[in-house]
């Protein structure tokens, strides 16, 4: 059910070797107002389309744009329109839910300004997908699933997402305005050989540095790093007041550096150049 000054979406990011793409099927309202959108962002380009419908179900995730189908079994796309043809398919294996909501107990406080989602850190994706005339393929490729919901997105805030061969990692550093006050919300998940390690404001995650394209969080035995070293960003809209009237900066596939300490031990530390990277401070 829309609401006033509302959005809800979900981003599906597919990974292979050398190609990215990511899609974020999402509604919003305003002023009772309602518009739906697919926003799909690859390795050189972005794209916003309107349309009329949407059905969506979160108890088996699903979302239907058109003619288009996302859901926790794969993507299936039919996009004919002046600017974008989009086809094909994509299968996805077993999900990597976490353990546990990622907002914890945040989830239960009224009137947060957005709310985030882990549906799975890391799962297979094969098939082939064509944009524009340029194929995507996917052989044992990477997926990972999330999702935000609220009224807008932080006014400043860092995100990222990484796949590696081990596992899979998300941060996300943000100001978080509750009930006319402010504090540093951070949410985390390093999933390493089956294993999650998170980091979280409810848990006593702390930030330890932030600026220079570089993040620094610390909890108890943990600290995770993550930098951005050279961005590849493309434009997105965001949501403001339900509006999408921002425009934030995406990479979907940029280099960055990180790294994870447990108990004084790199539990992780590399540089990837298949990382997604938004730095909106």
């Amino acid at each position: 059910m829309f609401k006033n000054e509302y959005f809800k979406g979900w981003y599906f990011k597919c990974a292979a070797e050398n190609q990215t793409v990511a899609f974020i099927p999402s509604f919003h309202c305003h002023d009772s107002e309602k518009k739906i959108f697919l926003q799909i962002i690859t390795d050189n380009e972005a794209f916003c389309l309107p349309f009329s419908q949407m059905r969506y179900s979160e108890n088996s995730l699903s979302v239907i744009t058109g003619k288009n189908i996302f859901s926790e079994k794969g993507i299936k796309l039919n996009i004919e329109t002046n600017r974008l043809t989009a086809k094909g398919a994509l299968r996805f294996g077993k999900l990597s839910p976490i353990r546990y909501n990622i907002m914890g107990p945040f989830k239960f406080v009224p009137f947060m300004q957005c709310r985030h989602s882990v549906y799975s850190m890391s799962h297979r994706a094969d098939g082939k997908i064509t944009l524009n005339g340029k194929q995507y393929v996917f052989h044992n490729g990477a997926g990972y699933i999330e999702g935000d919901c609220g009224t807008s997105f932080p006014s400043r805030y860092i995100w990222t997402q990484c796949g590696f061969s081990n596992g899979s990692l998300m941060l996300s550093v943000a100001d978080i305005p509750v009930f006319g006050f402010g504090f540093t919300g951070i949410i985390g998940i390093v999933m390493l050989n089956g294993k999650e390690y998170r980091i979280a404001t409810y848990l006593g995650a702390k930030l330890k540095y932030i600026g220079s394209n570089t993040v620094v969080v610390s909890q108890g035995d943990c600290e995770f790093t993550a930098k951005l070293i050279k961005k590849n960003s493309q434009p997105l809209s965001a949501p403001s007041n339900g509006k999408m009237s921002r425009t934030i900066h995406e990479s979907a596939s940029c280099t960055a550096y990180y790294r994870f300490l447990y108990k004084g031990k790199i539990m992780c530390k590399f540089t990837s150049d298949r990382a997604s990277f938004e730095f909106e401070y």
